[in-house]
């Protein structure tokens, strides 16, 4: 083949890949365009259009309030005390745009140079420095529209709708109104929104009082709240406020002496921690949640951040108020006896565990992407300087380094408690955790925890539903289920190993051997079926252990469960709104309760009452309801601790209110030391054991603690008039052995001399 018909191939070859490649061109810029159509067009998600927008100026925030109409919070965009644009200093409108947007006063909300930037260096070239190119208008509309989601195909949609969102934006407000919405709506450290609250926060002074070095140092941390927060990282702060001078000086802002003399000075910090408590604040969180949902299902035209709805609540807050107090007396006083219970032996004072902690923690991991070695990040984090933090229920001003503060918290003990009406499921107190401010994970929504004996009375009641006489004596001898991998259950005590109990005795004591019994003869699967009938959404392992709690069940769902045994064995579901109003009081939503399934009888009913009111008597296991807080009201319950006593629970039961209540701790490895101190009737009932006391005192909850459980039917009355304890007889003891035997069970500990008894006594009667 001559050369030069193998130069008009290779040009022919050319050619062909430039026409591929520029088909390929027009056909990827044909699906983008397509994509970013339909995005315009709301298939991926309605767009605020103008009018919204126009609204965001005036918004009006929506008020929450309580049952009785008390105002207990709020939500909004922009809070009526937001600073407006002639109290903000020029340097802080300087550092910002020098920061986050330098071509700001020249572009409609896309900065082209930017995303171009982006394109080629974060992209293409993969560098990290290579930085964002959303604007401030882009970044105020993603304020003011939050994104929901977050798989990357969500991200660039929501990129898309953050761009559109920008230029309608910039088409309807000034330059000047941008910034000074963009200013009253961004987060800044410790879950602070606004400039006018974060400059409250961290240096006790309105924004207009704020000094150059403060603007530098608030506006460097909106790159990351956490990481360049000035009370926790103030070296890593610092840094990043220089970074902002720098650019300042960059863009013109700034002279060069300016910021050598500037750059070596601190930031003073005057920090002003929270101390007041917000009511109920993990309430009004799921509030929030809540009130979302019910506009988008019932597709209500209105926005719950601008419209000035109001929202009406079941929450009872003079309650929640007695519920909180309750929470902090007990849980300050409970922490001392924790700590003081395991001494030394405590495992965060071991060597190896406490540098596992500290490796896998946030800072740590942190430090380590900056690429600093083990010793230079253990060095950082015990520098010691001013925080503020939480101790026995208060927050203190302490000089400690983030070590200190990660073994503070770390064997600091948690809890979480619900109250909800007993008939209709409105729920009235809801403490999600010890502090809000400090530990934000609602334990009654998102936590779920193995629940112990709490589970106990749905086994009961499967057992009455399948036929079980309460007056039955069931053995409770210990025994090993060898065909569930030599298991043997056990009790507290051996003070019942020879003797048969009635069930109201077995439920009151919480004999363990007893339960798996009774959930033996009525079968695994009915007790998984009423528990799920009954509200439980949670998946229950069909295993004996599931008796004694081994499933692990949220607390909500507990809640929610247990009104079988105060709504006449019909379950009600818990809810928290009661109705949402728009601005003018015209009714948007009101709730309406599902009508429930009868899931237990009225005989089951009637006796589970009284078996969870024997709990509560003088020698139940939540007695000191009676002989420490001095409580006479009608009150059922059970308490509950889990394996190696890492949870204690208390579920109070009255005739209109049931209470759930949880403590432990949120690392798995901290556990309390024994059942005396772990167990549920020493570390949860309290909680609820104090704000019932507090009740008892106030006229206001006479509809709760006056109220009285119904008497049991005179026909049933001679039902639960038994001895509540037998003695093992011979016969009894034969029988029970040829049981066990015929069922693959062994009796737990050495029976030759009982063998040799019995061998005896067949001989004399042959």
């Amino acid at each position: 083949m001559s050369s030069i018909k193998k130069e008009k191939q290779k040009k022919y070859r050319r050619l062909l890949l430039i026409k591929v490649l520029i088909r390929l061109v027009f056909a990827l810029l044909a699906i983008v365009f397509l994509f970013f159509c339909s995005i315009y067009v709301g298939l991926f998600g309605v767009l605020p259009n103008k009018e919204d927008l126009k609204k965001i100026s005036n918004a009006q925030s929506t008020i929450i309030k309580d049952h009785q109409g008390f105002d207990i919070g709020k939500f909004f965009l922009i809070d009526r005390t937001s600073v407006t644009y002639d109290k903000i200093p020029q340097h802080l409108i300087e550092a910002l745009v020098s920061t986050e947007d330098s071509r700001f006063f020249s572009h409609h909300g896309l900065d082209y140079r930017s995303w171009g930037r982006v394109l080629v260096k974060t992209i293409i070239m993969q560098q990290r420095s290579g930085g964002g190119g959303s604007t401030i208008s882009q970044q105020l509309a993603k304020n003011l529209f939050p994104r929901e989601r977050y798989t990357k195909f969500d991200l660039a949609i929501s990129k898309i709708k953050e761009v559109i969102t920008a230029y309608r934006l910039e088409s309807l407000y000034s330059k000047e109104q941008i910034l000074t919405l963009y200013l009253n709506t961004v987060s800044f450290p410790d879950n602070t929104y606004g400039i006018e609250s974060a400059s409250q926060r961290f240096f006790r002074k309105s924004v207009n009082q704020l000094s150059l070095l403060e603007s530098a140092t608030l506006i460097g941390s909106l790159k990351a709240n956490h990481t360049y927060n000035p009370r926790l990282f103030p070296d890593k702060s610092q840094s990043r406020r220089n970074t902002v001078l720098a650019l300042m000086v960059k863009h013109g802002f700034l002279s060069q002496e300016q910021f050598t003399e500037l750059k070596t000075k601190s930031t003073v910090l005057d920090y002003n921690s929270r101390n007041k408590r917000m009511v109920a604040p993990y309430f009004l969180e799921q509030v929030k949640k809540e009130a979302k949902d019910i506009i988008k299902r019932n597709n209500l035209d209105v926005n719950i951040h601008t419209d000035g709805l109001i929202v009406h609540t079941t929450l009872d807050s003079k309650m929640q108020r007695l519920a909180e107090q309750g929470m902090i007396k007990h849980m300050s006083s409970l922490q001392k006896q924790f700590e003081k219970n395991w001494g030394k032996e405590a495992i965060w004072f071991d060597k190896d565990w406490r540098y596992k902690l500290i490796i896998n923690s946030r800072p740590y991991k942190n430090w380590e992407q900056q690429g600093l070695s083990s010793a230079e990040i253990l060095e950082k984090m015990k520098r010691k300087y001013g925080m503020t933090w939480l101790d026995q229920g208060k927050y203190k001003s302490v000089v400690a380094s983030q070590i200190d503060s990660l073994m503070h918290y770390v064997k600091m003990l948690n809890a979480g408690s619900i109250s909800i009406h007993g008939q209709s499921g409105a729920i009235k107190t809801w403490l999600g955790g010890i502090d809000f401010n400090t530990f934000k994970y609602d334990h009654i929504e998102q936590s779920k925890r193995q629940v112990g004996s709490v589970f106990k009375p749905f086994v009961y009641a499967a057992a009455l539903e399948n036929g079980k006489d309460p007056c039955d004596h069931i053995s409770a001898k210990t025994v090993t289920y060898k065909n569930f991998e030599e298991w043997t259950p056990s009790n507290d005590s051996d003070d019942y190993e020879d003797k048969f109990l009635s069930m109201q005795y077995a439920l009151s004591k919480s004999i363990n051997t007893v339960a798996v019994k009774l959930m033996e003869d009525v079968g695994v699967a009915r007790v998984v079926d009423l528990a799920h009938m009954s509200g439980i959404e949670s998946i229950l392992p069909e295993v004996p252990s599931l008796a004694l709690g081994t499933a692990q069940l949220s607390m909500i769902e507990l809640a929610k469960a247990y009104t079988i045994f105060t709504n006449g064995g019909v379950p009600v579901t818990p809810y928290m709104v009661e109705s949402i109003e728009d601005k003018n009081g015209k009714v948007l939503y009101r709730y309406k309760a599902d009508e429930g399934e009868k899931v237990i009888n009225d005989y089951t009913y009637a006796i589970m009452k009284e078996l969870l009111k024997s709990v509560t008597s003088s020698d139940g296991t939540a007695s000191r309801l009676r002989w420490k807080y001095s409580l006479t009201n009608d009150i059922g319950g059970k308490t509950g601790t889990t394996q190696s006593n890492r949870d204690g629970w208390f579920i109070g039961v009255t005739p209109r209110l049931i209470s759930v209540n949880w403590v432990g701790a949120d690392t798995y490895s901290i556990r309390f030391k024994d059942t005396k101190v772990g167990q549920g009737a020493n570390s949860a009932l309290p909680i609820f054991g104090e704000m019932y006391a507090s009740m008892n005192e106030s006229s206001d909850f006479n509809y709760y603690t006056q109220a009285k459980f119904r008497k049991l039917p005179i026909e049933w009355q001679d039902e639960l008039n038994c001895e509540p304890i037998k003695e093992q007889t011979i016969v009894q003891k034969i029988f029970q052995k040829k049981e066990l035997k015929e069922k693959n069970y062994e009796e737990d500990g050495d029976d030759e001399e009982k063998d040799g008894f019995l061998k005896k006594l067949f001989k004399k009667k042959k």
